[in-house]
């Protein structure tokens, strides 16, 4: 797919020159904040393998640069690019006009509050390489047959978001968010859902029909330097240009800290609709109905545990299920499940610069290439923020 570096460009330069410009007698707050990560992920248990996109075999860079500006106590803006596997993106572009902390208002291009992995999805910000499969945005193994995963992290989409947080007393906290934004894009006749429509040149809706979703938090404050989340998403929407066919995701998360260790789970589905008006190309049987369906479920749970003051230990558990109808070439079955076992460490190298490593086993039902239902990858990565 083509695509024009230009706009992220100009954004950068544009956010740079703002940075080095003194502030101006308005009192106008600006600060620039960024992250840069260099990985390189090897398939070890097929060395002689050739690299497939975006997925094995060799390095990939991702870059986050972001500017925000506090223009009033109530009146906020912020712009970020990103560079990675899916080359320059308008992460942000948004204006905020906070009444009061409960109130809040967004307005522009931004990633949707949903789940606990979209406040971390910067590579500076979660303690692994990769993210969770539920939130992959194509770097998983077999991206091609699965899709990637069911919900790809950041996904920013252009709209209005309300949100606020109010505390109940010192030891209660409750956060919402609720939202109309363009969503998910497909062609007709589309078997599934076509992620790269929501990061083209032109960031324009296929339909005229808004995904609405929305988020609820509540944090309990255990002991000072404790305390655990519950939350729960979810967002609805049509994705053809014909307004066809729907898709629901919905998730819930469970966060639990307590001093330097972390503890983390998450649950995602997605329910999707497809064209079925070309029968032959499906390979079960079709539903008495106008369409069909499947449900892709994911899950994640992940241990941050502090070994030294500059070095942390990292377990994590993910995976994915989906169920449903599948094209006749697909490699996939009707359910079709992959597991994944990770163990990495981060080292902090310097204030701003760690470095990461781990090692990934995978599971999947249905074989591979050679009949294989088992893979080894190995990663290691830097990472800088400033």
């Amino acid at each position: 797919m083509k695509r024009t570096p230009l706009l992220a460009v100009i954004l950068v330069l544009s956010a740079a020159l703002a940075a080095l410009t003194p502030r101006s007698s308005l009192g106008l707050e600006r600060n620039f904040a960024g992250s840069a990560q260099l990985d390189y992920k090897f398939l070890a248990t097929q060395p002689q393998a050739s690299a497939t996109p975006l997925a094995v075999n060799g390095f990939v860079t991702e870059l986050a640069l972001k500017m925000a500006v506090d223009i009033s106590d109530h009146f906020s803006t912020n712009v970020k690019v990103c560079y990675g596997c899916h080359g320059f993106e308008l992460a942000m572009g948004y204006i905020d006009y906070r009444v009061a902390d409960e109130l809040n208002f967004r307005v522009g291009r931004f990633s949707p509050s949903f789940g606990a992995f979209n406040l971390r999805h910067d590579p500076a910000n979660h303690h692994l390489i990769d993210k969770p499969l539920p939130y992959d945005m194509g770097r998983m193994l077999r991206n091609a047959q699965w899709a990637g995963g069911v919900l790809p992290s950041p996904f920013p989409d252009n709209g209005i978001e309300v949100n606020g947080t109010h505390w109940f007393g010192s030891a209660l906290e409750l956060d919402y968010a609720v939202y109309a934004v363009t969503g998910f894009k497909a062609d007709r006749q589309a078997y599934d859902l076509d992620f790269d429509q929501s990061r083209t040149a032109f960031y324009w809706d296929n339909n005229n029909r808004p995904t609405v979703g929305g988020r609820v938090a509540t944090t309990f404050r255990l002991t000072p330097v404790s305390d655990i989340t519950f939350g729960a998403s979810g967002q609805y929407g049509k994705f053809d240009p014909d307004l066809k066919f729907a898709y629901a995701i919905v998730g819930g998360d469970i966060s639990f800290r307590s001093g330097r260790t972390d503890l983390r789970l998450e649950y995602l589905a997605r329910r999707q609709e497809f064209d079925t008006s070309n029968p032959a190309a499906l390979r079960y049987e079709l539903p008495r109905r106008r369409s069909d369906f499947f449900v892709k479920h994911g899950a994640y749970v992940e241990l941050k545990q502090p070994l030294l003051s500059w070095l942390d230990l990292i377990g994590r558990v993910d995976g994915m299920f989906r169920e449903g109808n599948v094209v006749v070439e697909s490699p996939l079955s009707q359910k079709s499940t992959v597991l994944r076992y990770t163990v990495g460490t981060m080292f902090t190298l310097e204030q701003g610069l760690r470095a990461k490593v781990a090692a990934e086993l995978w599971d999947f039902s249905d074989p591979g290439e050679g009949g294989r239902h088992t893979d080894v990858t190995l990663h290691a990565a830097l990472v800088g923020t400033y």
